[in-house]
């Protein structure tokens, strides 16, 4: 694969793909025709089946993928305009809609399955509920890579003389996103043909979107010293971000200063409320629904809550149970969702009104528990979005010339928040979230924040994707700095004699700081250390977003509970190179941020040339690959 910066004076277009839980998009930025200020920018309609042999072209491509039985739909019904020959299955709308009826055979949410630390994200393990006896399942990555050759085809067929493959790719993915996920997603790209690609965080390609968007009158909204707070709701994930403005030499700059955990809650767990609220509604009267039912039943919730969220003059929306059959319940049901349910059930469910004190509530679990997603426990987000600010009341003050919050302040205080993510379309939301931050504020003696307005919710993540690559490329417009989400470190155990029921203490390394650049390297020439070579080893990896001042080299003895959270440990066998198996090797450690974000590990022996490479190249739930 090629690094971004290398054939560019070919490429004609700079091409973002929002790979996203529930929905993907691509948009274009035309190279030759964009100039200074005028940027010609698209979005690419895509062609997918929305029933059998019928093909509509769509700016939105659901991210499902169905799996249908053989002698469910003929290859005629399967077949797409320019496919040498139908696949086995089909994505998009049509995927969607057939999976809702039959839940077991459909893929969903393969973007949050690809960052699961706890399972083979290679291994076929999807749909999870699907019975292996019965449906031929696939991995997370090669769903991913499916919906990015989708796109690959529906470019590729609507620019023959521009191919995709040739073209400047810049695909989003959650800020939170760990090395391991991220190295996957370039795993995708690659396996789908992207030769010159670029990964970019989500809520930096919602607020490219709003620049571009602005046509430079962004300076007019934002001066320095503001802190943006990035809200950006999808369909499966939330991802919080703050982003300071600052002014340099006259100019404004953008610099990504937090980024909050990764938290999976989004609009399909709204659906699945609903569908348990209709649930609740018809048992009462006698309609027992079994689980099958309640998961098709929020399909249908989807459509429903999206009406009634933006229009507040309807009162209901009409909603089918689907049928398994006489012997069940005897035909479908047909029932309502109300504008008082959504109200009950999202608004004060999703987004209660709380206190900046209040913390994502947790339960006991038990003890068996079936294989899944780590959802968020709590559904609230307001207190995610508490958490996160008073986890960061000190990130404004680390960035030099910038302090916006007042002294003794409890939470980061930002000025201004845009929004991202089709469920923040909805006003209401939209509003209880503007009250519940402007609360807050208004109790530690601070302005409210203001809402930037212009954010096109549904396509600003690709849309910001093109513009940025046009960005990068042409060095005419602003830059958003940004760099690693966190800072990373290597843990290293302690040489000690044994004590009986004692492992030695770990210490935590930092191999690369909070805001390390892509493309740059930190070498640790002046530490050596022992690396174990010929057998099976174990390296423990941590990530901090809130110590932002350890440089490279910073060991670590102590630390709080909140302060570094352990990421995926990684099992590997480094290749002994003729040493004998288990020999403890004297080497330096060298760490480079790769151009497209991803972390690489070198350790280099002392007084040798050869080095070991340690990639977050995931080949089981805990694994590696290492070459010599």
């Amino acid at each position: 694969m090629k690094t971004p910066t290398e054939g560019q004076n070919d490429l004609k277009f700079s091409i973002g793909i929002d790979l996203g839980t529930t929905h993907c998009a691509l948009s274009w930025v035309d190279e030759s025709a964009s100039d200074g200020e005028r940027v010609v920018q698209g979005v690419l309609d895509i062609p997918q089946l929305t029933a059998p042999a019928t093909v509509q072209a769509l700016a939105l491509l659901p991210s499902f993928l169905y799996l249908p039985h053989e002698s469910e739909l003929s290859a005629a019904d399967r077949a797409l305009p320019g496919q040498d020959e139908a696949t086995s299955f089909v994505l998009g709308e049509f995927a969607r809609t057939r999976g809702a009826a039959t839940p077991i055979r459909l893929v969903a949410s393969a973007k949050s399955w690809l960052c699961h630390p706890g399972v083979d994200r290679r291994a076929p393990i999807l749909p999870a509920d699907a019975p292996p006896d019965e449906v031929q399942r696939i991995s997370p990555l090669a769903a991913s890579t499916e919906y990015l050759l989708h796109l690959r085809r529906a470019w590729d067929q609507a620019h023959p003389d521009a191919p995709l493959h040739a073209q400047q790719v810049t695909v989003t993915i959650p800020a939170s996103f760990d090395p391991a996920a991220r190295e996957l997603t370039a795993e995708a790209c690659r396996a789908a043909g992207f030769e010159h690609l670029t990964l970019l965080e989500e809520p930096q390609a919602a607020l490219y979107s709003w620049l571009q968007a602005s046509g430079g009158a962004w300076r007019k909204q934002v001066a320095h010293g503001d802190v943006i707070l990035v809200v950006d709701v999808g369909g499966g994930t939330t991802d919080l971000s703050l982003i300071a403005v600052q002014e340099r030499e006259g100019n404004l700059q953008l610099q990504r200063i937090a980024v909050g955990e990764h938290i999976l809650l989004g609009g399909d767990n709204m659906d699945l409320a609903l569908a348990y609220g209709v649930a609740r509604k018809l048992a009462a009267g006698g309609r027992q629904l079994d689980a099958w039912q309640t998961r098709a039943l929020a399909y249908g919730c989807r459509a429903a809550k999206e009406q009634l969220l933006s229009d507040d003059q309807l009162t209901s929306v009409p909603v089918v149970v689907p049928s398994r059959g006489a012997r069940l319940i005897g035909g479908s049901i047909r029932t309502e969702v109300t504008q008082a349910e959504v109200q009950q059930l999202l608004v004060e469910g999703f987004f209660p009104r709380v206190a900046v004190t209040d913390r994502p509530r947790t339960r006991a679990r038990a003890a068996l528990t079936q294989l899944g997603l780590p959802y968020a426990q709590d559904a609230a987000i307001t207190r995610h979005l508490a958490a996160f600010l008073s986890r960061q009341a000190g990130a404004t003050a680390q960035v030099e010339g910038l302090d916006t919050a007042p002294q003794g302040a409890s939470f980061a205080h930002p000025t201004a928040v845009l929004f991202n993510g089709g469920v923040l379309k909805a006003p209401q939301i939209e509003a209880r979230i503007l009250e519940v931050l402007s609360g807050w504020l208004a109790a530690e003696g601070a302005a409210p924040a203001r809402l930037l307005e212009g954010a096109q919710l549904d396509l600003a993540v690709a849309r910001g994707a093109a513009y940025f690559g046009h960005v990068a490329r042409s060095g005419r417009a602003v830059r958003i700095r940004g760099g690693t989400a966190q800072s990373y470190y290597v843990g290293v155990e302690s040489s000690m004699p044994a004590i009986p029921g004692m492992e030695p203490p770990i210490s935590a390394l930092c191999l690369a700081p909070f805001g390390m650049e892509e493309g740059s390297e930190a070498a640790l020439a002046e530490q050596q250390f022992g690396l174990v070579v010929g057998e099976p080893v174990r390296l423990r990896f941590f990530g901090s977003s809130v110590r932002r001042h350890d440089a490279v080299g910073t060991l670590l003895e102590f630390w709080g509970p909140e302060e570094l959270t352990e990421l995926q440990e990684i099992e590997l066998d480094l290749p002994s190179e003729g040493r004998a198996a288990g020999e403890v090797v004297p080497v330096t450690l060298h760490a480079r941020v790769t151009d497209i974000g991803t972390l690489e590990l070198h350790a280099v022996p002392v007084g040798g040339h050869e080095r070991w490479k340690v990639e977050f190249d995931v080949r089981t739930p805990a694994a590696a690959s290492a070459r010599g």
